[in-house]
């Protein structure tokens, strides 16, 4: 993996009301909440690999993260660094499934049906073999 891969950002954590929210100072627009410390971690986590997969997809630069040392808080704001390898999200987006709807003559239906054929490997299987995959 390389150093373009692996990226630590700054997060801000502030509780308000039963939430507590996300912030990055250096990505404006990544914002995330939870209903909990460890529900907003994780979220912060998704929120962080996500906007920067966008930004890269989108040809925008990825600025250098502020020092830790160097944010200034408010009372209750706490900092987290949030570590992504977006190698390994880009390789979870590319292997999930996703739902296609097709449309087959009834007949076809029926016969498949009968004969237990599971659909999506059909035709995952059918789309491998015209794309070469």
């Amino acid at each position: 993996m390389n150093k373009q891969d692996h990226h630590v950002f700054p997060a801000v954590f502030s509780r308000e009301d039963q939430y507590v929210c996300v912030r990055f100072p250096d990505l404006p627009g990544c914002n995330t909440f939870g209903d909990s410390y460890d529900n907003a971690l994780y979220m912060a986590e998704d929120a962080l690999g996500g906007h920067l997969l966008s930004m890269i997809d989108n040809n925008y630069l990825i600025p250098e993260p502020t020092p830790f040392e160097a944010l200034r808080l408010k009372e209750g704001e706490v900092v987290v660094m949030i570590e992504v390898w977006l190698s390994v999200l880009r390789e979870e987006e590319n292997n999930k499934a996703v739902k296609k709807t097709i449309t087959i003559p009834n007949w076809l239906n029926k016969k498949a049906q009968k004969a237990h054929v599971n659909f999506s490997s059909v035709m995952q299987e059918a789309l491998r073999e015209r794309l070469g995959a």
